[in-house]
């Protein structure tokens, strides 16, 4: 084991006289009623805990090679690869992971985002990748992204809460003079701004404005009189208007819409006034996401997400005309890029049995034509053979209102029953996709349990109705999608009804706890990482920046009727349903889902003498992002699931 063990006894007024409390890692991770991690189960999941990943950041300029971030040390490092399968060179040596990683068009300089312990208030930060100096460009106390480089490598455009701390406002600034720093576009009405592209002339700004999810404006800034046009979107009806670049040939623009459609849609607009977007992609019944254009803008490509899977798509955007890459392999990419000179298109790449790693299409002179996809980088799995490792099926089963619910689900070797684990997603926009995940490979090989990740009402990817079904006052209804899985895995005789545990984070952690409201009598175990235990609390205490995005999707607390519902759904306030063992993870400084979420659930809990294990990380926020903490995070979830899902189970 990596941490120091430090067994320190809780004042009795913070815990029950049997509740044990100790730390690890410095003092940084508190664990509460957790027994001690046993050294042989250690050493069984360290092969799992050592498989590494690389992604994809931005290509170098001249020499042909790319920057990835990969795991190597405590935290994620930027690292230079020059050719592929090179070795990686790492460039950054921060205690703290790095993100949002972009070029300096022309030079090799680099801009990349930093936040401390996972408050997520990142910094921008510019960078010498040869001499290894960072320097501040941001105030250093709000919270900053979605930096966008104007096409002479001279600006910057962003989004800042840097002028009152609350509001997300777009901002452009030039690196060279942070003290130039400038407030483009205020937000109102607790609405995002982002930028998308510069144009040509570097006097216009592509930008989005998210009032919520399904409500999103594309819009034009003149950054001369700071006037902002609405493009598309803004209408009666709700949609999503997601620009992507300049049309520089014919005086329009590029976006991702769903009007008139219930998926995302590649379209091309004029900028003149009044017109509507060109549907381009209309024979794709599936949402369209990540969209790039090269520099010289002779080529576009687009994925597709298809139930789950990417479909990479080449474009020629003076014809308009696309094809699939049919030579890519089954699995979910992302993080596109042209290289400067247009030859080749990188990616991350995520399989159901390799973890992500960079590749890079080659490029034909035809702007549909393309040649060998090559890897770039190739992580390590632990001394794991990579064909040992469980691949997903997709299964479909019927919930209580006739609609079918997609799930991915892996299937350990032989032929059971199987204990089950249900692994709900965030968001609750997310969606299950068919990735390589450490843990569920851990928990397959080593507990022999089935995984199954449903995509419940709610979840995106499957049209924008499906999405709203949980809106406000139907969100029970997500939960009694996971009723109706109970229900299917009861049909399945490889699968064990009587052994089931449910895992969710984030939102998913609010509907592990609503599955243990409901369903105590049909679970062995419950998991909720860094989840909602009280929505109204919730809003009330989530970051300013933040809260008006979420009532959309949840409801508004303020209005009486709303804040009554939520009371009435939240588990917090029906812990005496709960009769299931409960393992609650959390971090201190997330500013999405505040720790007090987790603190009221454990204290309620223990007041009605449930089973309950508890974990704090003080250097961590939404999800761990620290090496250490990871590896007892995973150890100890092991190991609750091992007591509580199989030894508890199996001694009945």
């Amino acid at each position: 084991m990596r941490a120091v063990m430090m067994l320190v006894i809780a004042s009795p007024l913070a815990l029950a006289d049997s509740v044990e409390r100790y730390e690890l890692n410095n003092g940084n991770l508190i664990l509460e009623g957790i027994p001690k991690i046993p050294l042989e189960a250690q050493h069984s999941l360290f092969p799992y805990q050592e498989i590494r990943s690389a992604r994809f950041r931005t290509w170098s300029a001249g020499d042909g090679g790319i920057y990835v971030t990969t795991g190597y040390v405590s935290v994620e490092a930027l690292h230079k690869v020059d050719k592929p399968r090179a070795a990686r060179e790492q460039k950054t040596f921060f205690r703290e992971p790095v993100s949002r990683v972009a070029r300096r068009p022309g030079s090799q300089q680099l801009t990349f985002t930093r936040d401390v312990g996972g408050s997520e208030f990142s910094q921008i930060f510019k960078f010498d990748p040869e001499a290894g100096e960072a320097t501040m460009l941001s105030d250093g106390k709000s919270r900053n992204g979605s930096l966008r480089w104007d096409r002479r490598g001279e600006r910057i455009a962003y989004q800042s809460t840097r002028r009152n701390g609350a509001a997300n406002d777009l901002w452009v600034m030039r690196p060279d003079e942070p003290e130039t720093a400038e407030l483009v576009v205020a937000a109102t009405d607790g609405s995002y701004w982002a930028p998308v592209e510069f144009s040509q002339t570097g006097t216009r700004l592509l930008a989005w404005n998210r009032i919520s999810k399904p409500d999103i404006r594309a819009c034009l800034v003149d950054l001369d009189t700071g006037a902002v046009t609405v493009l598309s979107g803004g209408g009666q009806t709700k949609s999503r208007n997601v620009p992507i670049a300049f049309d520089d040939n014919n005086n329009g623009f590029w976006l991702v819409t769903n009007q008139g459609s219930e998926f995302d849609q590649l379209a091309w607009q004029s900028l003149a006034r009044g017109a509507a977007p060109e549907i381009l992609t209309g024979d794709i019944a599936w949402n369209v996401g990540e969209v790039v254009i090269s520099d010289d803008r002779r080529r576009m490509a687009f994925i597709a997400n298809e139930d789950g899977v990417s479909r990479l798509y080449l474009m020629n955007p003076r014809t308009r005309e696309y094809r699939v890459v049919d030579s890519m392999p089954t699995g979910v990419a992302f993080g596109l890029e042209f290289s400067p000179d247009g030859s080749k298109l990188a990616m991350t790449l995520n399989m159901p049995r390799a973890p992500s790693d960079a590749y890079a299409l080659r490029l034909g002179r035809d702007p549909l034509k393309y040649g060998r996809l090559m890897r770039w980088t190739k992580s390590e799995t632990g001394g794991i053979k990579t064909k040992q490792f469980s691949v997903p099926d997709l299964v479909r089963y019927p919930t209580f209102d006739g609609r079918e619910v997609p799930a991915w689900i892996h299937r350990p070797a032989g032929e059971g029953p199987h204990p089950v684990i249900i692994r709900i997603h965030g968001g609750p926009e997310g969606q299950a996709r068919p990735v390589f995940t450490t843990m569920y490979q851990m928990w397959v090989a080593k507990l022999g349990a089935a995984v199954i990740q449903p995509n419940v009402r709610g979840s995106s990817g499957y049209g924008k109705t499906y999405a709203g079904l949980d809106d406000g006052l139907r969100r029970e209804d997500a939960v009694r999608d996971i009723g109706a899985l109970l229900d299917w895995i009861e049909a399945q005789p490889d699968l064990d009804a009587s052994r089931v545990a449910v895992y969710g984070a984030s939102y998913g952690g609010y509907m592990a706890l609503a599955s243990a409201v409901h369903y105590s009598d049909r679970l062995s175990a419950v998991i909720d990482n860094v989840g909602i235990s009280n929505f109204v609390t919730f809003l009330e205490n989530t970051q300013d920046y933040r809260r008006d995005q979420r009532r959309p999707e949840y409801g508004d607390e303020r209005d009486p009727a709303m804040r009554a519902f939520l009371h009435k759904i939240s588990p917090l306030n029906n812990v005496e349903r709960i009769s299931v063992p409960m393992f609650i993870v959390q971090g201190q400084n997330d500013p999405r889902v505040p720790v007090t979420e987790a603190v009221q659930m454990v204290e309620a809990l223990r007041a009605e003498e449930s089973t309950i294990w508890y974990m704090n990380a003080l250097n961590e926020g939404h999800g761990y992002r620290k090496r250490e903490n990871q590896d007892i995070f995973q150890q100890t979830i092991f190991m609750f699931l091992q007591r509580h899902l199989i030894d508890e189970v199996r001694a009945q």
